[in-house]
């Protein structure tokens, strides 16, 4: 089966916002409810220059996730395709799934009592379709999707292009 993964080049990234856009208009979160969110980091000196970037968190899709395991209902599932999901119809909303993560990816929905994350769109992705984040949205096209062995030679020879600066941020 096809491995999946997103892979968010940070470095390239301009803080524009359009990912969790998309996201929330393809998921219909409420307020407080976000799958993606940007953090800005900075501005900070560094060499006596002012740093500033934009660090993206999203679900890392974790090889052997933490969060499926610390969910009592195994409602937190691995798909072969390598995308983390959860069934919503299991979860009790007990948050132990919260307290696992170690990329702070998941979020407690209060309206309906239970744990949300995203799940790269899996909807769009068995028809063929990329995530609502990865499907050409990004002004910066630092969000790829994909296989991630192919992903990761695109961003090095992007970076051989460019100057080489930056680094691949992987999953867990």
């Amino acid at each position: 089966m096809k491995r999946h993964a997103l892979i968010i080049e940070e470095y390239a990234c301009w803080g524009c916002r359009a990912c969790e856009v998309a996201c929330k208009q393809e998921h219909h979160q409420p307020d407080g409810i976000n799958y993606i969110y940007v953090n800005e980091m900075g501005p900070k000196s560094i060499n006596g220059k002012l740093d500033f970037m934009y660090r993206i968190n999203v679900c890392k899709h974790c090889d052997s996730p933490p969060c499926a395991k610390a969910c009592p209902e195994q409602a937190i599932f691995k798909r072969q395709d390598g995308i983390v999901a959860i069934d919503y119809e299991s979860c009790t909303g007990c948050r132990a799934c919260i307290d696992e993560c170690p990329y702070d990816a998941i979020t407690f929905d209060r309206a309906d009592g239970i744990a949300r994350k995203c799940d790269l769109c899996s909807n769009r992705v068995d028809q063929g379709l990329y995530p609502a984040c990865a499907d050409n949205i990004c002004l910066g096209h630092c969000i790829y999707f994909g296989d991630p062995v192919e992903i990761k030679k695109k961003i090095l020879e992007k970076r051989e292009i460019r100057g080489g600066w930056g680094e691949i941020i992987p999953g867990c």
